[in-house]
């Protein structure tokens, strides 16, 4: 295997890893405590670790693929749904209230 092709495979291997951590997220509703406090919900940080993994995941496809126009066009379906990610579900923390003493 060349350098290129266990660039690929590793990089399939994350998407794959983190869409089904945003999947299992998703379906049980939990999330481990540092991730749950990144983001301002569960479900955020679900959608955003699916969706970054399925990103990842078309990227290795269409870089696999080679063929062109297929190529091209995966690849820019790719970016929109990391794009969206960043955009709706992007990491912002839990407001709290602000514990002032006086």
């Amino acid at each position: 295997m060349s350098t290129s092709d266990w660039t690929m495979l590793a990089g399939g291997v994350a998407g794959a890893v983190l869409a089904l951590y945003g999947l299992v997220i998703l379906v049980t509703g939990r999330a481990p405590e540092p991730t749950a406090r990144t983001f301002r919900s569960v479900r955020d940080a679900g959608f955003y670790h699916f969706l970054f993994g399925t990103a990842l995941g078309l990227v290795v496809v269409a870089t696999g693929i080679g063929q062109g126009a297929v190529s091209v066009t995966i690849t820019v379906l790719a970016i929109l749904v990391a794009g969206v990610a960043l955009v709706r579900f992007r990491p912002r923390g839990r407001s709290r209230p602000v514990n002032r003493q006086l």
